[in-house]
């Protein structure tokens, strides 16, 4: 196997232990798992850039080109997600969770969801068990910075010294972040910092220098005996932080604690790519992770909505065999989705070849709009006891 197809398995195995850990965070057994989360946006600047990079490099961006690939690989799941979850709330949900599906369901479609939450002060820690869409806000800074970074490196990244100057503003735009975040950190609710797409640009930021040449060039000259033991430091800081980090309470996830786990996850990634055969990235690599991994996006969008449907119903099982099999649906749902939705539609084969799959996610969208406008909105307080008519 080339490096190429291995450093590829290995930050497979990366997002596939990111999304283990938010899932067991969700199901109540790893307190600090939420951090998975990090290490998704530091991935996905690292990979984003380099991609970007790569065509400046061969001597300019095609940012349409750029932006259809991005719809082509997270539209698609998404659609199909938020169709079936509002769905499945109006038939199993209570009248809450089905009357704030409905509230945020247009907000998931602008692919602002955060920023919704942030403006409605919906706090994150407090609230999303009563949401489907709560686990949303992560795309939709995801997003954002889909919209926003790529324009960025497009106009900066020309000539004998772009590659420095992306780094530059890459070094300096994470900084500020970290800044932003300390400061709006310190309020009693955290949600504006913690969903903020400016507070949490830092991760994807440090994601996107670490994929630059002055960083490229500096790890190249980094010895396997001396990268081993560092990926083994990090992964081994990175596994800690899940295990007692206590959310919001943890007194310094905003004063500098969540920038210091992207920065960790940001160096392993780049030893783990720019180092040849080290055991972090044999590791990470082995089928399990990297099969996790594969059907990680699915699987994020599929976990929550099964988490607030399946769960309760499955008290009897005791907690450890609730979550087991409420993970078992999200995996089956996972695999369905990216082999029936996400690959034909992403490389345009099997139904999806020509114009089949846009025509049929536009078509799916629509559904969506349909149902939006057609099920009725639960009245708050239905159903409730009227105290001023006892007796």
């Amino acid at each position: 196997m080339s490096d190429r197809r291995t450093h590829i398995a290995a930050l497979d195995g990366l997002r596939g232990f990111a999304v283990a850990a938010v899932l067991l965070f969700h199901a109540g057994l790893l307190r600090g798992g939420f951090l998975g989360v990090d290490l998704f946006f530091v991935l996905s600047g690292f990979l984003i850039t380099g991609l970007l990079l790569g065509e400046a490099g061969r001597g300019w961006v095609a940012l349409a080109a750029f932006w259809g690939r991005r719809a082509r690989r997270l539209l698609p799941a998404l659609v199909c997600v938020a169709v079936v979850s509002v769905s499945a709330t109006w038939a199993w949900g209570t009248s809450t969770q089905l009357r704030l599906a409905l509230d945020d369901l247009p907000w998931v479609g602008a692919q602002a969801v955060n920023w919704h939450y942030i403006t409605e002060q919906i706090g994150y820690w407090n609230a999303s068990d009563t949401r489907i869409f709560a686990h949303l806000w992560s795309i939709g800074v995801e997003w954002q910075f889909y919209l926003v970074w790529p324009l960025v490196v497009a106009v900066v990244a020309r000539g004998r010294y772009g590659e420095q100057v992306v780094a530059l503003l890459a070094g300096t735009g994470a900084l500020l972040s970290l800044v932003q975040a300390v400061s709006l950190g310190a309020a009693v609710d955290t949600t504006r910092a913690y969903e903020g797409t400016d507070t949490r640009a830092s991760a994807l930021l440090l994601g996107a220098l670490m994929a630059t040449a002055p960083v490229r060039s500096m790890v190249r000259r980094v010895p396997r005996r001396a990268a081993d033991p560092v990926c083994l430091v990090l992964a081994c800081a990175l596994a800690v932080s899940w295990a007692v980090t206590e959310g919001e309470k943890a007194p310094l996830l905003f004063r500098g604690g969540l920038f210091l786990h992207s920065l960790a996850a940001a160096v392993l990634i780049v030893l783990i790519v720019g180092v040849p055969g080290t055991r972090a990235s044999r590791v990470a690599g082995a089928r399990l992770p990297t099969r996790l991994g594969e059907i990680s996006y699915s699987l994020y969008l599929w976990h929550w909505p099964v988490y607030l449907l399946v769960l309760p119903r499955l008290s009897g099982l005791g907690d450890l065999g609730a979550a087991a099999v409420a993970i078992g649906v999200s995996l089956v749902a996972a695999e369905a989705t990216k082999r029936l939705v996400e690959d034909p539609v992403r490389f345009r084969s099997g139904w999806a070849r020509g114009r089949r799959g846009p025509a049929a996610v536009a078509a799916a969208a629509l559904i969506g709009v349909a149902l939006w406008a057609v099920v009725p909105v639960p009245v708050p307080g239905a159903g409730t006891v009227d105290i001023s008519r006892l007796k």
